[in-house]
């Protein structure tokens, strides 16, 4: 689908305009297992793997940040040997990620509510957290949202906006967007420019809800363990044909 692009304009990327942030709904696993006649968790170990490509390239492409969905408030509604297998997914990427996040610059974030997760994974998490905040805040960094919604995101901002007005460190009258935005789980990061669905779904999932104001949209039929760098390049050529005005007008 592709939003319109032709093979022709495929792959046509300005490096000196790329998006800053880009951020993916990773979505597509259990429907390209099922389509080869494998269990839905062979799905997510094929995305898993779509991801560390993806996130490399993104790095060597000159993309600052990478923001991913990995794993929705909803999803825990799953098989429990789905959930199971997407965690011991990640429990070993985060453990390959520990031995190589300094070597690579690459720094490593999660978004989402994290006290529902195991306390090994939640320990992994703690450790790239340490290791992020020693490497270079230019260095590339990939974002991780597991637990999450946007929804709930947002809740959760305003909660811990109402306990500091309530300990009489803020007033409720200060608060605009940019200081609500100080309360998010993406603190300090810059909105998305460009996000990107795969799989064929027209819908955002409760992803990034406050972030996506101005985003821009890709859509593709590729389902996400097909995704490769040839079709993130056709979604940032797509951008870059994108006329962005803000509710302005050139």
């Amino acid at each position: 689908m592709g939003n319109g692009t032709t093979d022709r304009q495929a792959g046509q990327v300005d490096k000196n305009r790329l998006p800053r942030h880009i951020a993916i709904i990773m979505d597509g696993n259990g429907r390209w297992a099922t389509r080869r006649g494998l269990p839905r968790t062979a799905g997510h170990k094929a995305g898993a793997e779509t991801f560390r490509r993806i996130a490399t390239y993104c790095k060597n492409l000159g993309v600052q940040y990478l923001t991913v969905y990995a794993f929705s408030t909803e999803n825990w509604k799953r098989s429990e040997t789905e959930v199971n297998a997407i965690m011991m997914l990640l429990k070993r990427y985060l453990l390959e990620a520990i031995d190589t996040m300094e070597k690579d610059s690459i720094r490593l974030r999660f978004f989402g509510d994290m006290t529902p997760i195991s306390p090994d994974l939640q320990a992994l998490a703690h450790r790239t957290d340490e290791i992020t905040d020693r490497l270079d805040s230019r260095d590339f960094q990939a974002n991780i949202c597991l637990n999450y919604g946007g929804r709930d995101e947002i809740l959760r901002a305003v909660r811990r906006f109402a306990a500091d007005c309530a300990a009489g460190k803020r007033r409720p009258e200060e608060l605009d967007e940019a200081s609500f935005s100080g309360y998010l789980d993406s603190a300090g990061i810059p909105d998305p420019e460009l996000i990107v669905r795969p799989s064929g779904e027209l819908r955002l999932s409760n992803f990034l809800l406050w972030q996506c104001a101005y985003s821009e949209f890709y859509y593709t039929d590729t389902l996400w363990p097909d995704f490769d760098e040839a079709e993130l390049d056709r979604a940032i050529a797509a951008y870059q044909r994108r006329d962005r005005r803000f509710g302005g007008v050139k």
